[in-house]
């Protein structure tokens, strides 16, 4: 008895020196979107730099110089709007400067010690691009126009522009130590992206007229809604003009085409005599994300390879190799996420998992990762985790592996 009870021992002793293989790797897998077709360019723009956007994701759908910093008038704006929505009230008091009274056309034509309620002054910004009225909602908002500035750079930062630069919040040409102002027709459109998730940025833009007074009622304003593209196209959300003599005709817009929500950014679009351009680009951009451009649900479930796990061992399946099945989490709402696609453009999916793992393995421990791309880019990836726990070969587990099995 004794002698069968050290042969078994010495036959586990000897399994816990065994190694087993391991390759340093990954298993891929990949699949392609099937929906492929092919996609024709909008053509030539008059715009020195455009960008049409996909407003749900932010990706950009077509781009002219899309990352070339330029000088963007009026177009400024929109980023004076929407601070003001997140830092004040309707009802919040502003009262004229010098400053603000003495800016250049086009005015509203304040005057010195006078006071508006902030709502009516928005409508004047964004109706009539004012220069008078954002000097006061800056200096309101930020103390001074250079304070209001260096909100402005922050937000744009927050947003992901990764070129723009604002020193006035009118958006009328100037360069201090820090710089032009200026942005891109991509940071534009993000920016543009960011306000129409606003209500209130969209009711403003969206009015055709409003008539408003000074808080003591002794001048009376009635301003007319300047984005022409209202009346040329359907679903447009919202938009701002602009034009200096650096920067030229500049618009940015969003319109809601069938379930797709396209954003136009065009900068340097013609000069005197030419402010028809950005009507004609727009609508060929705005065209062209109808036409070429879908929803897609991408998700397929995917195929998982086992993992072997080095020196792992199991009651049920001693002196067998060990491997890990991966199980991955995914909500119902992640599996019909959808993404705008165009002509040619494809949704790839690639699976890595680990060729091998070492003992112990928790049960939930990351072994792998599914991840999906878009023409290279990876646009969202989700974590594969060990099915199970396994246990490590050691001379303890031997040890015990014995006296249970001989002794109980």
């Amino acid at each position: 008895m004794k002698a069968r009870h050290i042969a078994a021992f010495t036959v586990l002793a000897l399994l816990c020196s065994f190694f087993r293989a391991f390759s340093a790797g990954a298993a891929v897998s990949f699949y392609t979107a099937e929906e492929n077709y092919n996609q024709d360019a909008p053509g030539n723009l008059y715009a020195l730099s455009a960008v049409l956007m996909d407003g749900e994701s932010g990706r950009v759908l077509y781009e002219k110089d899309g990352d070339t910093p330029r000088p963007m008038a009026s177009t400024t704006k929109v980023m004076t709007c929407i601070l003001a929505l997140e830092n004040s009230n309707g009802d919040d008091y502003v009262q004229v400067s010098e400053t603000a009274a003495s800016q250049p056309e086009v005015k509203l034509g304040m005057r010195v010690g006078e006071q508006y309620y902030m709502e009516d002054l928005l409508y004047s910004l964004m109706l009539k691009s004012h220069n008078d009225t954002a000097v006061a909602i800056a200096e309101q908002i930020g103390g001074s126009v250079s304070g209001f500035a260096e909100m402005m750079n922050e937000k744009a930062e927050e947003l992901g522009c990764e070129d723009t630069y604002f020193i006035t919040p009118n958006g009328l040409d100037a360069e201090d130590e820090g710089g032009v102002h200026h942005t891109t027709a991509r940071d534009l459109a993000l920016i543009m992206r960011y306000a129409i998730k606003n209500p209130l940025f969209l009711k403003i833009t969206e009015t055709r007229s409003h008539t408003f007074s000074d808080i003591k009622k002794t001048r009376q304003f009635s301003v007319e809604n300047a984005n022409a593209l209202l009346d040329m196209t359907d679903g447009v959300l919202s938009g701002k003009t602009g034009f200096t003599g650096d920067a030229g005709y500049c618009y940015v817009c969003a319109c809601k085409k069938g379930d797709k929500t396209l954003i136009v950014a065009l900068l340097g679009c013609g000069w005197p005599n030419n402010k028809s351009y950005k009507w004609t680009d727009t609508l060929k951009l705005l065209s062209f994300g109808e036409e070429n451009f879908k929803y897609y649900t991408f998700w397929k479930e995917p195929s998982l390879e086992k993992v072997l796990v080095k020196d792992g061992v199991e009651e049920e399946s001693f002196g067998e190799e060990i491997y890990l099945k991966g199980e991955y989490k995914v909500s119902e709402e992640e599996k019909n996420r959808r993404i705008l696609l165009g002509k040619s453009e494809a949704v790839t999916c690639k699976v890595t998992m680990e060729d091998t793992v070492e003992a112990p393995v928790e049960k939930g421990e990351r072994i792998g990762e599914i991840t999906y791309f878009l023409e290279g880019e990876p646009i969202c990836s989700y974590p594969v985790y060990a099915e199970k726990s396994v246990e490590k070969l050691t001379y303890q587990w031997c040890v015990d592996k014995v006296f249970h099995d001989f002794f109980h």
